[in-house]
């Protein structure tokens, strides 16, 4: 366990923990998004996917895809499923280095696509050979 790790030393009563498992638990995401963001959660400390063990991965896995069907059925027509790895951002209330996975509710023109991805139109580009040849070399298995 980390040293005043959030989510090691959850506070159950406080927090509004909606399922526990073995290996991972979900709770309502504070501060939030919109209505209906939560957090699948390890109970072991770890930053990356990658560092879960079998059993964690199956667990997390299972459980984001179990509470994305009753989003689907209940809060929205929406989700997304989102896990950032971003060490090189500082932590603090909006960053945690424990792993979580965030399930967000989505609508058409919700408050999150208004404000902030109505401009993500203006970030893509196109792939070029260049680029493919090249990070394509980078992430080959070979």
């Amino acid at each position: 366990m980390e040293k005043e790790c959030p989510f090691c030393e959850l506070n159950k009563e406080k927090t509004r923990v909606i399922w526990e498992g073995e290996k991972v638990f979900v709770v309502l995401s504070n501060p939030r998004l919109m209505k209906g963001h939560i957090l699948v959660i390890p109970k072991r400390h770890v930053g990356k996917i990658s560092e879960l063990d079998e059993e964690e991965r199956e667990e997390l896995f299972k459980t984001v895809l179990d509470f994305q069907e009753r989003i689907l059925g209940k809060i929205a027509k929406g989700c997304d499923i989102v896990q950032n790895y971003r060490p090189f951002q500082k932590e603090g209330r909006l960053k945690v280095y424990h792993l979580h996975v965030h399930l967000r509710p989505r609508e058409l023109f919700d408050e999150l696509y208004e404000k902030s991805q109505i401009h993500e139109t203006g970030i893509f580009r196109e792939l070029d050979e260049n680029e493919k040849d090249e990070v394509a070399g980078l992430l080959s298995k070979e």
